[in-house]
């Protein structure tokens, strides 16, 4: 079981470089899509709070969605899908300018987006210009991507603290429309072709009191 660390008093800068970065490497579909940037992440809580860190680097940089509940996985995109027990599972999909979808699912046809006020209490932090259109030109491309979420993101469980709960997670990386698209995962997925929608290959992480 995955433990995702209790921190408090310290900013996040010093909190994450207080962990060791988890490598989002498993590129399941290596005969379609071999192509692998690398990716990692880093995950605390703080109670009230989830901070979330994603570093990239890729060969392809690009974001054309601009507005919250777009189709972000077609740009460059990292996600975080999670599933706090059996009845639903939230999808955070963010592209790297910042934009995202979240849904509360029950599979990939079965969503409910999240309204607007719940996206607003997310706060996203990107090192490329937030919220704009971006093309990078093709070469060694870096950006990372800092989440903070509270609670109530999980908007359809209520839950008030992230301390002690438990929970299944899984998370990617991809780029649909990018000129080399990809689809890589932190753990492994046994379908034939991608896939992130399925939970059965989550792994379980309990939030440290």
């Amino acid at each position: 079981m995955f433990k995702i660390p209790k921190i408090t008093g310290r900013n996040a800068e010093e909190a994450f470089a207080s962990l060791e970065p988890q490598p989002v490497a498993c590129c399941n579909w290596p005969e379609q899509y071999p192509y692998a940037p690398k990716v990692a992440f880093r995950m605390y809580h703080t109670g009230d709070r989830l901070m979330l860190r994603f570093d990239v680097a890729e060969r392809h940089t690009a974001a054309k969605v601009t507005a919250d509940n777009g189709e972000v996985w077609t740009d460059s995109c990292v996600e975080f899908f999670i599933a706090p027990d059996d009845s639903l599972y939230y999808n955070f999909e963010t592209n790297c300018n910042g934009t995202m979808l979240l849904g509360a699912r029950k599979s990939r046809e079965e969503a409910e987006h999240a309204p607007a006020a719940v996206l607003a209490r997310i706060k996203r932090e990107t090192t490329l210009p937030r919220g704009e259109a971006i093309e990078l030109p093709e070469g060694d491309n870096h950006w990372s991507l800092t989440l903070s979420i509270p609670p109530s993101a999980l908007f359809k469980h209520g839950i008030a603290d992230w301390s002690g709960q438990k929970a299944c997670m899984n998370l990617y990386k991809c780029g649909d429309n990018l000129p080399v698209p990809h689809f890589l995962s932190w753990q492994p997925i046994d379908t034939p072709n991608p896939d992130f929608h399925r939970p059965e290959f989550f792994a379980d992480v309990v939030f440290e009191e």
